[in-house]
């Protein structure tokens, strides 16, 4: 079996996959390893651009940085974008190729696992050490066959697997004793230990389920990992689940954001969730909104049909009153285009070709086209001049009727606007408030005392990292792990 390629894979997902990968990418690097992340095939709509100008998840990114590596394509050769909930948009080595519903995708898989081996190989020749995730659950039956995500891989590279759950939600021996046993000899035998994830309370008093566990499969338990309450790491996809770091109802800017059907990039708001004068809530369908500074348009998968979401929930008359009271708005990407005259889809490629009025607060339109933008950029905020760095990913055009001052002054052009009033402002950055200093400005212009200083994101985010490493020096069999990944033998 290569002791090469170590893969975490989980009885469900948010078992902890993302995270352990994180951690053991920043304990081996840690070591002086030259590891690198890897996952072959994801879903998610949380994305960034690498440093070959594609596109990966936004959890391969982070766990690059962990492992002190810029992200690159082949560390997730594989994205799926869902633009509904039966069809994706699919990404291969960072560049759309076709939307695919779930059984064209499903034959499609043969042709993608070329790709992911592909990245793999070329990950192999540079890196000692590869920690791949896996997605979902290796026991989802229905999506055995030609399986390119789990198990699949696992056996076309011969690497032996770790499965993590997660004891928070309950049931933890049966996820994994089930799990277990839903997989065949030779996958049951690439299984080398189990890691539970979250637990709280006294150790003893788990021992005798990790005996009875470790006696009834066969296997070790690599060890248990607490519950880090206060930890921040950017998430794969879903939402925050935990309550943010942020201010409280006194003193603070009130930012909200809506939920949109197919929100994408909301790790965009993260250096705002953290921030001790700020206090972001997102908004679902049906949820009362709140009273608010500052409303956030976020970025979108599907523009149009996002669009009339909003109407339909009322966000329409919402945000005009929230501006005649004198409340700021910022759209950032698809959140951007909808605060234009029209979007424009002729060539269907957000679903049927068409048209949509959007919301007229800017004199432009957009035209959504078949080549995506993606570039990592640089420059400043257009109102106070302050540095920001960022990324795009866009398939919109838009052009302005009107003349606005940018939003941002990029070294490729001016991006976005600012309304002649000074409320609204709009853009196709992502990444807007991960500088200090302009998510100072930013917050600022929204109405932030400027005496108030954020706290540095990119230390938050890397002392969360250090912390996960932290857990598997302290919680884990170390020694176990550096034998699965015959560290001895790098080493010499």
């Amino acid at each position: 079996m290569n002791p090469q390629t170590l893969m975490i894979q989980g009885t469900t997902s948010d078992a902890g996959k993302s995270m352990l990968v994180t951690a053991m990418c920043r304990w081996l690097s840690r070591q002086g390893i030259c590891v690198a992340p890897f996952k072959p095939q994801n879903m998610a709509l949380n994305s960034v651009v690498s440093i070959d100008g594609g596109e990966i998840g936004r959890a391969q990114a982070v766990q690059a940085f962990a492992a002190g590596l810029p992200p690159h394509t082949d560390m997730n050769p594989v994205l799926l974008k869902p633009t509904t909930d039966k069809s994706a948009q699919v990404i291969i080595h960072g560049h759309a190729i076709a939307n695919m519903d779930a059984s064209g995708f499903h034959n499609y898989k043969s042709i993608a696992l070329n790709a992911v081996l592909e990245s793999h190989a070329r990950l192999a020749a540079q890196y000692d050490r590869i920690i791949v995730e896996g997605a979902g659950s290796p026991a989802e039956i229905n999506l055995r066959a030609n399986d390119i995500a789990n198990m699949g891989f696992a056996e076309a590279v011969d690497c032996p697997v770790i499965l993590i759950a997660d004891i928070d939600r309950g049931g933890v021996f049966a996820h994994l004793v089930g799990t277990l046993a839903l997989l065949s000899e030779s996958e049951q035998a690439r299984i080398k230990g189990f890691v539970i994830n979250r637990f709280r309370g006294d150790i003893a008093l788990l021992r005798p389920g990790l005996d009875w566990l470790e006696q009834y499969t066969g296997k070790p338990v690599l060890g248990v990992l607490p519950y880090l309450h206060g930890l921040h790491l950017e998430a794969e996809d879903a939402l925050p689940h935990t309550p943010d770091a942020g201010a409280s109802d006194k003193e603070c800017l009130r930012v909200i954001v809506p939920v949109l059907p197919r929100i994408s990039n909301h790790t965009d708001f993260d250096p705002l969730r953290l921030h001790p004068q700020v206090k972001l809530q997102f908004i679902s369908t049906g949820e009362t909104v709140p009273p608010a500074d500052l409303i956030i348009l976020p970025g979108s998968k599907s523009v149009r049909a996002d669009l009339e979401w909003l109407r339909k929930q009322g966000w329409e008359q919402l945000i005009r009153r929230h501006l005649r009271y004198g409340g700021k708005l910022i759209g950032i990407c698809g959140g951007f285009q909808m605060l234009g005259n029209r979007i424009h889809d002729p060539d269907g490629l957000e679903g049927e070709a068409g048209g949509a009025q959007g919301l007229a607060f800017f004199d432009m339109d957009t035209t959504l086209q078949p080549d995506k933008l993606l570039r990592n950029v640089q420059g400043t905020l257009g109102h106070k001049g302050a540095t920001v760095t960022g990324y795009e990913i866009h398939n919109g055009v838009t052009t302005f009727q009107k003349n606005y001052p940018p939003a941002v002054y990029l070294a490729q052009g001016p991006d976005g606007a600012i309304s002649e009033d000074g409320l609204i402002m709009g853009s196709y950055l992502h990444g807007l408030f991960e500088s200090a200093d302009a998510c100072t400005s930013l917050l600022n212009w929204a109405g932030l005392d400027d005496s108030n200083q954020p706290s540095n994101y990119q230390a938050v985010r890397d002392a969360a990292i250090n912390r996960l490493a932290d857990s598997v020096d302290q919680y884990l069999d170390t020694n176990r792990l550096s034998q699965l990944l015959n560290l001895q033998g790098l080493s010499a």
